[in-house]
């Protein structure tokens, strides 16, 4: 009469046992670097931090050696991990190059090459 069930892992025959503790933890699905913030800051808010974080992790192209190995070392400053490279670059804060750059440089392309034709005239 008195007698409590012995299996190991439910407190109810008629229950399953609970799961096994995983060894990896959870990812997140759709929050990803963001995570760490949690509740915090609002959800629109938390997906521009998310998309600037991104773009600040990831690696980009160098223009010296071509290898895919360029990071972000401190605020508009980025660094060639290529073991041939190392170059330091000034760039943008959060991506190595802005769009007010592009624009720049292809102005002046397009004057060097302006300049150089009428220079080829005369």
């Amino acid at each position: 009469q008195g007698q409590q069930d012995t299996t190991a892992g439910s407190r109810h025959p008629s229950l399953p046992s609970p799961p096994a503790a995983q060894s990896m933890a959870r990812h997140t699905k759709k929050v990803g670097i963001t995570g760490k913030y949690g509740t915090r800051y609002g959800a629109s808010l938390r997906k521009i931090v998310k998309k600037y974080e991104i773009q600040m992790r990831a690696r980009y192209a160098c223009a010296f050696c071509g290898k895919q190995s360029v990071k972000r070392v401190a605020g508009g400053i980025w660094q060639c991990s290529a073991k041939t490279c190392k170059k330091t670059m000034a760039g943008g804060c959060w991506t190595l190059t802005t769009g007010a750059a592009a624009t720049a440089r292809t102005t002046i392309n397009r004057l060097k090459k302006l300049k150089g034709e009428a220079a080829e005239e005369k």
